[in-house]
């Protein structure tokens, strides 16, 4: 069995479970099994049988009892095949089964220029692929058994060391949690800081509404921190003794914490035993002037930093990181433990080789470059075909806000760049605020493949200047 060649598979056939009836000879129990195998859309058409010596070995039968089966259904139309070649299932039985095989996949929009979204038609397929070869190739066996809830020793070693280094933190290999993304980061934090006694969360308004949903899940009341020019306003922190922040860009406004107000908010920190959760996620995309370093380094004590995979490469890696304060280290260690024990191991291996080999600064740079590029295409488009409407966070991140006078307004945006085939999301219309605020649209320019970006950039425009031409509904 062991030199058996792949391309055999189809005479063998996949593993196929049957629940043979009592009181009627073995021939009918299996035709009868069949049937309702097909008929309830569990096999569906075009299914492969195993081969029939492969069925009668797994039944405890004769081949003749088996193949007498085949025959008989094949007779009836339920199955196709001839003597000595593979036998399918001929028919659809369930219509919703069937009908969710042959269902379209959703219609994406003609332009993706959503937030939050990179460019997964760049994703370096083959670095990586060269990176999990050689990861694999040099793992130990028990770096695919269960492991340490942190994640793999060799990822957080190099991870550390990018971290001091690309985003100038203070943190060791010891002090890392792999997490799947911010939002696994966040819950695993939220549910550490319950256990601790902890009761009240100040967060960002606006801020992402997922993001509020598991502080809130976690049984923590949240604290809203207006945000302005300045970003958030830590100065009235109130009771509460955690706060969840974006200081490099806060998303979605773009804003930039100012250096008195972090000063401000990791003194109050020091003084209340308080815990400040930093939320990194483009920190590596900044585009003028010099890149802000993390609130982590200045106070690794009081700062639990989140980085994620999810911008730089893209979401579909589901890798995360977590640098945490000793204080909290246990129970959130902990919390992972009963998440999910750990992240994928082949999947922090390759990441691993990936920042070790060079690809991974490799890969950040070459698409700071693009993103600054495409960033440049959007603010010179805009310029010229909408030059009223004021636009923020330019200057870092993957997308920008274009702020508008009324929730009417951008009601009204949405629906004629919707028209155009332009997907972008609204600051009220994607649940940013929990109450009044400002409106806008927050347009990424990361999303749209190489090939169609001046393409999405021509038709949200040209779509945003009509609706402004109009004249906004009061």
């Amino acid at each position: 069995m062991a030199n058996r060649n792949p391309s055999d598979w189809a005479t063998f056939g996949p593993d196929l479970f049957l629940e043979l009836g009592s009181g009627s000879g073995l021939r009918s129990s299996i035709e009868q099994a069949l049937r309702e195998a097909i008929r309830s859309g569990r096999l569906p058409r075009g299914s492969l049988l195993p081969a029939t010596r492969v069925l009668a070995r797994d039944l405890g039968v004769s081949r003749g009892t088996v193949l007498a089966a085949y025959s008989q259904l094949t007779a009836e139309g339920w199955l196709a095949g001839k003597r000595g070649s593979s036998t399918t299932v001929a028919i659809d039985g369930d219509h919703r089964v069937a009908e969710e095989r042959r269902a379209p996949a959703p219609v994406a929009p003609r332009f993706d220029l959503r937030p939050g979204r990179p460019d997964s038609s760049s994703f370096p397929r083959a670095e990586w692929l060269r990176a999990l070869r050689r990861a694999l190739a040099h793992a130990p066996d028990n770096a695919l058994g269960y492991g340490d809830p942190r994640g793999q020793f060799d990822l957080r070693v190099e991870l550390a060391a990018y971290l001091r280094r690309a985003r100038g933190l203070q943190v060791s290999a010891d002090q890392l949690v792999i997490t799947t993304g911010f939002t696994q980061s966040l819950y695993l934090v939220a549910n550490a800081l319950a256990l601790l006694g902890v009761t009240r969360v100040a967060m960002e308004e606006p801020s992402m509404p997922d993001h509020r949903a598991v502080v809130h899940g976690a049984g923590h009341e949240i604290v809203p921190l207006v945000v302005d020019d300045h970003g958030a306003r830590v100065d009235d922190l109130g009771d509460a003794r955690a706060v969840v922040l974006t200081p490099n860009r806060q998303h979605p406004l773009g804003a930039t914490l100012s250096p008195s107000r972090r000063a401000h908010l990791l003194e109050w920190a020091r003084e209340h035993g308080a815990l400040v959760v930093e939320d990194d996620y483009d920190g590596e995309f900044r585009y003028d002037g010099h890149p802000i370093g993390s609130l982590q380094g200045l106070e690794p004590s009081a700062v639990a930093y989140a980085g994620t995979a999810s911008k730089t490469l893209a979401p579909g890696v589901r890798l995360g990181w977590l640098a945490v304060p000793n204080a909290y280290l246990e129970p959130i260690v902990h919390a992972k433990r009963l998440s999910d024990w750990q992240s994928g191991s082949l999947e922090q291996l390759a990441l691993a080789e990936l920042i070790r080999s060079g690809g991974y600064d490799r890969h950040v740079r070459k698409m700071r470059l693009r993103y600054r590029r495409r960033r440049d295409t959007m603010l010179a488009a805009l310029r010229e075909r909408t030059p009223r409407l004021t636009v923020a966070g330019a200057s870092a991140g993957l997308n920008l806000l274009v702020a508008l006078p009324s929730r009417a307004a951008e009601r009204s945006a949405l629906t004629i760049t919707g028209a155009a085939g332009v997907a972008v999301e609204g600051l009220h219309a994607g649940g940013y605020y929990q109450g009044r605020g400002r409106a806008g649209l927050i347009v990424g320019y990361a999303a749209a493949p190489e090939h169609a970006y001046d393409a999405a950039v021509d038709a949200f425009t040209r779509a945003l200047a009509r609706a402004l031409e109009a004249g906004w509904p009061s």
